[in-house]
């Protein structure tokens, strides 16, 4: 194997199993893990806490116990979440933070509190209205209380200097992964959809300074490398907010003909395509950089009138040359069902291909994704050709 495929190997077990590095990291260090949800969680306060954050990711499990707590018409990412609750699976977490909500998420934090009573969940809403004249004071004063609460959890006082060094290190850990971005949407290097997932959510989990080490050396790997296949379709990857898309499905997507040079996935470049201000007072800064990843990467989940996601998406593909669209659709996940009618009439405005599939947390109708992509890409195929004659 090369350098890089080791590499990736490495962070690929890591983001499998978390909570096994999670378990290893609190031996070591004897200090608290914290876990945060989706997504606009400021970890960097947990870090100048000196405890690891780490975003809970979904289970492959089959849910179980968690099915006597909520319905079935919640997302695959609340029940697993509610699931790994009640079958005692989030142990190593000290403590839960979280400044999102949706009935889901809030749905699954309630049972977390009711099946783990000896864990502590903390919700500092954040106000979804971007637009309006007290959202940002009120973030604010979000913000400030997160760091009040981590202060009395981990018994440590978070100073302005640790705080900026969390930012900083955090801030040169996305800078990092954005490049592999960088390089994949130019063709010159080779790592999959599913591996480029992987690199996110290692980021997660993982003590930053630990994972940026890895992605530092893995960077100058690919960059030795090139992958330009013109036979191959180039394809943008839309949605799945909170947890990532199966990888096996991913690699179905790829094996038809397809490449991904991009995407908007909470598991991939939308949590990592804003860096937060490094002068200034530190706590405004997280503010700030939470009204900044919204316009950067527009999400369905917030409310603003001067961005919209269809906008982001049509430049997304004119910056990538991405020839369509496979939009990734997590069942129940209301923010994105009432959206995309939204994104379509954009894409169809546009002209630009794009095929919705629709995920769940159990099952892979494995032939019927694999018949509808390669049905696909021969639409996208079929201009081409037909210009060619």
């Amino acid at each position: 194997m090369s350098d890089a495929q080791d590499a990736i190997a490495v962070l690929t077990r890591i983001a499998q199993e978390p909570r096994a590095y999670a378990e290893n990291w609190k031996r070591n260090h004897q200090r608290k893990v914290i876990g945060t949800f989706p997504m606009n969680f400021p970890v960097e306060l947990v870090h100048a806490a000196g405890a690891l954050p780490v975003v809970v990711q979904d289970d492959r499990a089959p849910i179980t116990l968690g099915r006597t707590l909520m319905y079935e018409f919640y997302c695959g990412y609340a029940r697993s979440l509610t699931d790994q609750a009640a079958t005692r699976k989030l142990g190593v977490f000290d403590a839960f933070f979280l400044v999102d909500h949706c009935v889901a998420l809030l749905g699954a934090v309630d049972a977390i509190r009711f099946e783990l009573p000896e864990q502590a969940v903390f919700l500092a809403q954040y106000t979804a209205s971007m637009d309006e004249a007290w959202t940002p004071p009120q973030v604010r004063e979000k913000v400030q209380s997160l760091q009040s609460q981590l202060e009395e959890l981990c018994g440590e006082s978070i100073s302005k200097e640790a705080l900026a060094r969390s930012i900083r290190l955090f801030n040169r850990n996305r800078q990092l992964l954005r490049q592999v971005y960088d390089l994949r949407r130019s063709g010159r290097t080779q790592i999959t959809s599913a591996q480029m997932q992987m690199l996110v959510k290692s980021s997660m989990v993982m003590d930053i300074e630990e994972h940026t080490a890895m992605v530092s050396g893995l960077l100058a790997s690919l960059q030795a490398q090139s992958d330009s296949n013109p036979a191959l379709v180039r394809l943008h990857l839309s949605g799945h907010f909170c947890h990532g898309p199966r990888p096996e499905l991913l690699d179905i997507i790829e094996s038809c003909g397809a490449v991904v040079v991009d995407d908007d996935l909470f598991t991939g470049f939308r949590h990592i395509s804003t860096d937060v201000a490094e002068t200034g007072d530190p706590l405004d800064a997280l503010t700030r950089w939470y009204f900044d990843r919204n316009n950067n990467v527009p999400c369905a989940t917030r409310a603003q009138k001067n961005v919209d996601w269809e906008s982001y998406l049509l430049q997304s593909l004119k910056n990538s040359g991405a020839a369509g669209v496979v939009i990734l659709m997590a069942k129940f996940c209301e923010p994105h069902m009432l959206y995309y009618p939204e994104l379509r009439k954009a894409l169809l405005g546009s002209q630009v291909p794009h095929l919705l599939i629709e995920t769940e947390h159990e099952g892979l109708p494995a032939e019927s994704i694999r018949v509808r992509m390669e049905a696909f890409l021969e639409q996208i195929r079929r201009p081409a050709n037909a210009a060619a004659a």
